[in-house]
């Protein structure tokens, strides 16, 4: 068992600066809260692999409990092997000998009303590519609720928002989209003053 273990660590240290872009997010709702977690792997066919998914999965539910720390999260109890989710993840690394990285960690939560969501192109129950959860703080019917959170979730993904408020946009990405419709202002012949509006 050490040896292997040790096997395991060496694996996943040789792969450690290997790019991890593909993988799946795991999304989790449990009545007003919400978790979406991602787990990127080097391949997209590593995204079908069962022991994948299991771990995506755990920790999407662990994820809940630390409000989507990544932080937390990382050194959280991964429950079953005596390991911390960052150890279970190098474990797992040695088992399917690709580089993984545990990316991105987020909870909504409501404190009355529905959590919605989606998965975009699901893999499998609850993983796919891109997952939105939207917390609804409401009185109202739970159906309709969880039917317009799904809806506002769908429209989300399609969206693509870079931000969910205007503080947390990168400056860059505003100042290069300032300049692009800049120059179609004046390409188009706007007076300077309308320009700068």
């Amino acid at each position: 068992v050490d040896w292997l273990r040790r096997k395991g660590l060496a694996a996943a240290a040789k792969k450690a600066a290997r790019v991890a872009s593909e993988g799946l997010v795991a999304l989790l709702v449990d009545g007003p809260n919400g978790a979406l977690v991602e787990v990127n792997a080097e391949t997209d066919f590593v995204a079908r692999n069962e022991d994948f998914q299991g771990f995506a999965r755990k920790v999407a539910q662990l994820a809940l409990k630390c409000d989507g720390n990544l932080e937390h999260l990382k050194q959280s109890n991964y429950s079953g092997s005596g390991l911390k989710v960052e150890e279970e993840l190098v474990e797992l690394v040695g088992r399917i000998g690709e580089n993984m990285v545990l990316r991105r960690s987020g909870v909504v939560s409501v404190q009355e009303g529905v959590v919605g969501s989606y998965i975009h192109n699901p893999v499998t129950n609850g993983m796919g590519k891109i997952g939105v959860v939207v917390g609804l703080q409401s009185t109202g019917q739970t159906d309709i609720l969880l039917d317009l959170g799904r809806k506002l979730a769908m429209h989300i993904c399609a969206a693509k928002p870079e931000a969910i408020e205007r503080d947390g946009l990168d400056p860059n990405v505003l100042s290069r989209e300032r300049d692009v419709l800049r120059e179609q202002a004046i390409n188009s012949g706007k007076p300077t003053e309308i320009i700068d509006k």
